[in-house]
């Protein structure tokens, strides 16, 4: 079992998120997320440790049906008390999903990736559970405000000093190995330490901007194709010449007798 989110750290990775700068974070992440997996209304989609469950309310209000799942009870009642009713929640691990296969249109593994015990075996349910896309949402390796964060975990404990760091090239690394060579589509955001202004939000909306890949915060849409090849086997038979088969057929109507009349 990788990290469970106790009581404490869970209300801080809430007071964390309501944060302004934050929020703003937020809303493109969301953005990025709806932009890679452009799902339509009716479809399902399944959170997996999702944080506060803030990344599923976008689904909602587009009217797809939301189910969330997560190992801390502390986060699961934060869910229930910003969604409601909306979601239906379950308890349990990234790495043992209790769904059927195909159960969902798309599946969610958005900040829960860093605090998995297995990280592959994670995106491996996901994948199987999921029937259109899988969706990865992960703080960069490489971005200035990661390094950042792990040199402040230096010196004071945070839940990020929890957390482990991806690269990019290291997530399509594990989905490739899973799912072999499946479409991937990335794309990222948060390339400025700050976007309170309004010249920065434009750039960061920059669908140019956001294939660099040193932004702060990584988006990965995995585009689930079946890898099962099919072979044509030849058939082996002998025709009988159609003259015998007329024959034969002749003999079963009209007898032997009266075919040979004929």
């Amino acid at each position: 079992m990788g990290y469970v989110f106790d009581f404490n750290t869970a209300a801080d990775y809430e007071k964390w998120f309501n944060r302004p700068n934050n929020l703003f974070a937020a809303d493109l992440q969301h953005q990025l997320m709806i932009d890679l997996l452009k799902p339509h209304r009716n479809e399902t989609v399944l959170g997996i440790g999702c944080g506060t469950g803030a990344s599923l309310k976008p689904f909602l209000d587009m009217g797809l049906q939301a189910t969330a799942i997560d190992p801390s009870p502390y986060m699961l009642d934060i869910k229930r008390n910003t969604l409601g009713n909306r979601v239906d929640l379950h308890r349990g691990l990234a790495e043992d999903l209790p769904f059927e296969d195909n159960s969902f249109n798309y599946t969610c593994l958005i900040m829960c990736l860093e605090f998995a015990e297995n990280p592959e075996k994670a995106i491996e349910e996901a994948c199987r559970t999921a029937k259109d896309k899988m969706y990865l949402g992960v703080f960069s390796k490489y971005a200035m405000k990661g390094v950042q964060r792990r040199i402040q975990g230096v010196f004071s404990s945070t839940f990020f000093n929890r957390a482990r760091f991806f690269s990019i090239w290291e997530l399509k690394q594990m989905i490739r190995q899973c799912m072999g060579d499946v479409p991937i589509s990335w794309k990222t955001v948060g390339q400025f330490p700050s976007a309170a202004g309004k010249v920065s939000q434009r750039v960061e909306r920059s669908s140019l901007v956001q294939k660099c890949p040193f932004g702060e915060y990584t988006g990965i849409a995995v585009t689930l194709a079946p890898r099962f090849r099919t072979t044509p086997l030849p058939l082996k038979f002998k025709t009988k010449p159609a003259q015998r088969v007329l024959s034969s057929q002749i003999k079963q109507v009209f007898g032997p007798k009266n075919s040979d009349d004929i």
